[in-house]
């Protein structure tokens, strides 16, 4: 478990970014203590820096996870942003979506959120923005990125999709054999 260089936190910066803007600060300096990203097999993981103290007597070979895997970065150097990460981006999202009670099932099976689907959403978001998706009753259910900006959701036909498929928290079933 290394510290990320600056190439990679920048890479991860960035993408964070796209969901919750400049609250990337509040990640970091938590009223419960101070947290930090480290590298670990090509996945970042978020940590307090406390539970980094305590796992230094640990080999590098015995460790499997720490703390909680944000992403990873892929052989190409880009770093994909996981759904593990959603319960930390929620809280902080500066762009949301809200899809109705009919189509939640689909946004959970992978699929992407269709103008028909489309609950509410932000006012002022930009189209290939990244947005948290929520359910009506305010769970968050995933994240995706606008396919369309909010002015351009009104007068769209009811088959045109308004937000593409990152990560929902279907890929726990889907998926628990990868996730770490």
């Amino acid at each position: 478990m290394r510290p990320l260089t600056e190439a990679e936190t920048r890479a991860v910066f960035e993408k964070l970014g796209r969901y919750i803007g400049e609250n990337i600060q509040l990640l970091v300096d938590r009223p419960d203590g101070t947290y930090c990203f480290r590298l670990h097999r090509d996945r970042v993981f978020y940590l307090s820096e406390k539970l980094l103290k305590a796992a230094a007597s640990i080999p590098r070979a015995g460790l499997v996870s720490l703390g909680t895997c944000f992403g990873k970065f892929t052989k190409t150097q880009k770093f994909r942003l996981s759904v593990t990460a959603l319960d930390f981006l929620a809280p902080y999202a500066k762009y949301k979506v809200w899809v109705k009670p009919g189509s939640e099932q689909s946004f959970l099976y992978g699929n992407h959120v269709l103008k028909s689907g489309l609950g509410r959403i932000t006012e002022n978001t930009a189209q290939y923005q990244g947005v948290v998706v929520y359910s009506m009753a305010d769970v968050p259910l995933g994240f995706g990125v606008a396919a369309k900006s909010t002015q351009e959701c009104r007068k769209v036909d009811p088959m045109a999709i308004v937000v593409f498929h990152q990560a929902d928290i279907g890929e726990y079933v889907r998926s628990e054999d990868t996730l770490t």
